[in-house]
């Protein structure tokens, strides 16, 4: 079925995304919704009934989708929740009855490379090197690249560490709203994780572009720009400076949830761990002294869709 559009299908800790491409990578459909399917899981180390069931809904809604797109080829990744828990293959099977296709459990470094090729098929080879950063809710990915005499879409290096919007949250941030020590915990723990990122991808500080993926980054652009409804093409490739995200942390972190969730941009099912994100997009600009950022909506799902159509069929961002 070369003719035939094709899909990919994220489970993430926080979110449950899909993507659906044409035979010559032009975007059909792109959808998000919040699942938090890691709900607990940092504590527990098991996927929560209700936290499955939710996932499972939206899975149901992206099968529906699919086959009214006539895809042919479906690839379905589940994360950093996943790799934590000990029931996944319950959750495994129950989404390969629903959407025919048995999630892949991916490693954190395989994650930083499709996240990378995705993120950068658009970008100017010459503008790098690029350090790429997917925040996700429990996990966040790191990749550095293009060797200058390499493959473009290829990092020369990754790395994954274990801090996301949901675990950090759950972890440190528990009062409403966050105290200034929790904060602060939160900072230094974020600071230990990217020293280790230092010392294992010393090309790093060779990276004259930031680019930012996932819902945390895409929510600060949303919030700094004022946007009343979520709008891909306005976010794509917003350039957000340190400043700005600086000043949406404080005035995020500084409000209640009830509070918070009045921000334009801020999406309510967000609002109770975008502090955490906060948290991480801050200390990775301030720890590698980035004052821009480059807003990416193009990711890992771009990065699946890839490996179907092939590298000669880059996703079009819509």
């Amino acid at each position: 079925m070369a003719d035939a559009a094709v899909a990919a299908i994220d489970c993430g800790t926080n979110s449950t995304r899909l993507l659906i491409a044409g035979p010559q990578g032009d975007t059909r459909d792109r959808r998000m919704r919040i699942t938090r399917l890691g709900q607990g899981v940092d504590a527990t180390k098991q996927l929560a009934p209700e936290a499955i069931d939710r996932t499972l809904a939206v899975l149901r809604e992206y099968r529906q989708a699919m086959d009214e797109a006539g895809v042919g080829q479906v690839r379905m990744t589940a994360t950093s929740a996943a790799r934590d828990a000990k029931n996944r293959d319950d959750f495994f099977a129950a989404a390969e009855a629903i959407v025919g296709a048995r999630p892949e459990l991916l490693g954190g470094d395989e994650e930083a490379r499709l996240s990378f090729a995705g993120a950068t098929a658009s970008l100017e080879p010459s503008d790098g090197p690029f350090l790429v950063v997917d925040i996700g809710g429990g996990s966040t990915e790191f990749a550095v690249g293009p060797a200058p005499d390499g493959d473009p879409l290829t990092p020369t290096g990754v790395l994954s560490v274990d801090v996301g919007c949901v675990r950090l949250t759950e972890r440190f941030l528990h009062s409403d709203p966050p105290r200034a020590e929790e904060l602060a915990q939160a900072l230094s723990v974020v600071g230990d994780y990217l020293d280790d990122v230092r010392r294992e991808l010393p090309d790093v500080d060779e990276a004259r572009r930031l680019v930012g993926l996932a819902g945390t980054v895409s929510t600060v652009a949303a919030v700094e720009i004022g946007l009343d409804e979520y709008d891909p093409v306005r976010i794509h490739h917003f350039v957000l400076t340190k400043d700005a995200v600086e000043d949406v942390f404080r005035t995020l972190a500084m409000e209640k949830r009830a509070d918070r969730v009045f921000n334009p941009g801020l999406e309510a099912a967000r609002a109770d761990v975008i502090v955490g994100g906060c948290v991480v997009l801050v200390a990775i600009m301030r720890h590698f002294g980035f004052r821009e950022c480059l807003v990416s909506e193009q990711d890992i799902l771009d990065g699946l869709v890839m490996t179907l159509l092939g590298k000669d069929h880059q996703p079009s961002h819509r």
